[in-house]
């Protein structure tokens, strides 16, 4: 069992992230105009228009919670005055709200592409086996929210422990190991999503145009002012130089 543990909450957590650099490496190396959603806004718009938004917002609000979750300590929300009650409160209700958001419209996606003849035909293998698994881990999460109303477990002094340990190459595995079966599989489900990440459309969240803001104009040139001087010149051009040139 110990060689176990260390294999799930010491060494996996590497291969996951090596497989995610490595693969997204090569995705980009070898396929770098497949970093796309494969967008299917043509086959079918209305519940894209509500779906997407929605999941991709909250999914934005999930992250966040996360990061404030797993990498600020417990010592340093305290001394910023904020009590273990009121974080906690704000946790629940915050990430309880973000988590139903983003299962509720990943649903509407997961529907649609079910749904929409077209949209299903468009999907490639990789989806059958990356979308599913991301509903699961969203799920996963959000049970491990709702435990937190009536378990008096603490992911701050556990879960939080271990996920800051693996930046220091020294795993806490024993944080990890101790606890509850929900937490563990929504880390174990999310490792296995990382690892899947470059071989499908969720690839495409490393290719975000962040310089479309600072990219310089692109200048039009409107046919309409050559059209209206050739409509107004009695001749055309070459017949124009010929008359000069009898002159």
């Amino acid at each position: 069992m110990t060689h176990l543990r260390v294999a799930l909450w010491g060494v996996l957590p590497y291969l996951a992230l090596a497989v995610l650099v490595a693969g997204t490496a090569w995705r980009y190396r070898y396929d770098r105009f497949g970093f796309t959603t494969r967008s299917s806004q043509l086959h079918e718009s209305r519940l894209l228009r509500v779906g997407a938004p929605l999941f991709h917002y909250a999914l934005f609000l999930v992250a966040g919670g996360h990061v404030m979750g797993l990498l600020v300590p417990e010592w340093l929300t305290a001394r910023l005055g904020i009590g273990e009650a009121q974080y906690h409160a704000v946790a629940l209700t915050m990430g309880g709200a973000a988590g139903v958001a983003a299962v509720t419209g990943l649903a509407l996606l997961l529907y649609r592409r079910l749904r929409v003849p077209a949209v299903r035909r468009a999907s490639v293998r990789s989806d059958r086996v990356v979308l599913p698994l991301l509903a699961l881990v969203l799920l996963a999460g959000l049970t491990a929210t709702a435990s937190s109303v009536t378990n008096p477990y603490d992911y701050r002094l556990g879960v939080a422990v271990w996920f800051r340990s693996l930046f220091a190459l020294d795993p806490d595995v024993a944080a990890m190991a101790h606890a509850p079966l929900v937490y563990q599989c929504h880390a174990l489900l999310a490792l296995a999503l990382f690892a899947l990440w470059p071989f499908g459309r969720l690839v495409h969240a490393f290719a975000v145009p962040l310089g479309y803001a600072a990219r310089p104009y692109v200048v039009y040139r409107s046919r309409g002012g050559a059209a209206r001087r050739r409509r107004t010149s009695p001749l055309p051009a070459a017949r124009r130089v010929a008359v000069k040139a009898e002159e």
